[in-house]
């Protein structure tokens, strides 16, 4: 892609309400555009990031036997009144009439429909278990939304629903996701932490939180510091394998980790010189709740006897589009964003130092050409800005390469290559520039 063509409205300064990184960057890399208070338009370069995210999710989802499906956004109330849900989920829950005064909601979550769904189709304890998912825009109405994509009021999120015909069973699937959300941040180079979390108004006796480690992070969390050298990124569990899957879910929470307001102050003391403590962004949370939708919503299946069995349900949710400012609040510096190879809107970005120049515009359109054949999604500026603007404009956005095609490189046939996680430069002739570009 052009950047002559590229609609990718950059800002030279921070905005004045962006009070947090990931806000003021991904309002001045053209990311994102505010709607209204909490609400975002997704534009081309921070709609890419979202859609390489939610793909990495749904691979997770995919690998551990979770199937998608899709529900609507706006629900019929009657199935929150069935759950009792309704009334206590407070002022956050955007209610609705529609024109025949039917009550309805924009869902800020979906266990009552999901066990709708599975009631109305699962009849037999032979069809469990099961692990439905779907990647859909919720509405939260927050007091005081903030924070940009970090605290909005719609946002994207991942959530899939488990039910088993027993509590064993809903406990493998509930440590099957455990294991699948470290592996879905570590892909995205993050290291998330699971601790011991309240259920909130989800509700259930068992949950976990997954949080990643950032200075501008929400609350206050405590870890052991050897849980930051486990590889997360080469889990490879058989997912079927019950003994196998408890067996790394307990050695992974064997490691102390704390939110603060769960922080036993006696076993951090204990630790030592390994305890840190630091600033968590929470970007997973999963819950195991036994019957609490299933016995109001009768979502029963016949036993092997013809005895009538309450299903057992676990949910799990990833916030995706939070994922991306949490992803920006861990990894970025002075000059802007340092996206991870994985979910960066582009492989490259191919600066033309001389747009307009015979032998610049020649040696920059073989290079794109070829990095294109090769697979690599580049964003090439040929606009005829100075050196200094094409340069603030791609750390700025931060992606994983610049290449860079000059009067002076050109007439030595050299490439200038720049890896932005770590500033090194490689002058390279051009065939040996791309493969390490392509690599």
């Amino acid at each position: 892609m052009r950047l002559s063509q590229y609609f990718l409205p950059t800002l030279r300064d921070n905005p004045s309400e962006a009070q947090i990184v990931s806000h003021r960057l991904m309002l001045r890399a053209g990311m994102i555009r505010q709607s209204s208070a909490g609400i975002y338009s997704w534009l081309p370069l921070g709609f890419r990031v979202l859609q390489k995210v939610e793909q990495i999710v749904r691979e997770e989802q995919d690998r551990a036997g979770a199937q998608e499906l899709l529900m609507p956004t706006i629900q019929p109330a009657e199935l929150w009144k069935e759950s009792g849900r309704y009334d206590d989920y407070g002022k956050e829950m955007l209610r609705i009439t529609d024109r025949h005064e039917r009550e309805m909601l924009f869902g800020p979550t979906n266990e009552e429909l999901i066990t709708e769904i599975f009631r109305a189709s699962v009849k037999t304890y032979r069809d469990l278990p099961k692990n439905l998912y779907h990647i859909q825009w919720k509405f939260r109405d927050e007091v005081r939304p903030r924070f940009g994509v970090m605290r909005g009021r719609e946002f994207l999120m991942k959530d899939n629903y488990s039910f088993d015909v027993d509590a064993a069973g809903a406990r493998h699937s509930y440590n099957k996701m455990f294991l699948a959300y470290l592996r879905t941040f570590a892909r995205m180079g993050l290291k998330a932490i699971p601790m011991r979390a309240d259920t909130g108004p989800i509700g259930g006796d068992l949950s976990h939180e997954f949080q990643i480690l950032a200075d501008t992070g929400e609350s206050a969390v405590y870890v052991d510091k050897n849980f930051l050298d486990v590889d997360l990124l080469n889990i490879n569990v058989d997912y079927d394998d019950r003994e196998a899957v408890q067996k790394a879910v307990d050695g992974f929470t064997s490691f102390y980790a704390a939110t603060d307001e769960k922080h036993d102050t006696a076993q951090g003391e204990k630790l030592g010189d390994r305890l840190v403590s630091a600033r968590g962004i929470e970007v997973g949370h999963i819950f195991y709740f036994g019957t609490k939708y299933s016995a109001p919503l009768k979502a029963n299946v016949a036993g092997p006897n013809g005895e009538t069995i309450t299903v057992e349900m676990g949910s799990y949710g990833i916030g995706v589009s939070r994922l991306v400012g949490a992803i920006i609040e861990a990894s970025h510096d002075a000059s802007g964003i340092i996206w991870p190879d994985s979910v960066a809107p582009f492989d490259i970005g191919l600066v033309n130092l001389r747009s307009g120049d015979a032998k610049c515009d020649a040696a920059a359109n073989d290079l794109y050409a070829k990095l294109q054949k090769a697979g690599k999604a580049v964003l090439y500026d040929d606009r005829g800005d100075s050196a200094g603007a094409k340069f603030a404009t791609m750390d700025l956005i931060g992606l994983p390469w610049q290449a860079v095609i000059g009067p002076r490189g050109v007439a030595a046939g050299k490439v200038e290559i720049k890896r932005r996680a770590t500033g090194e430069k490689l002058e390279l002739a051009t065939d040996d520039a791309v493969a390490k570009l392509i690599g």
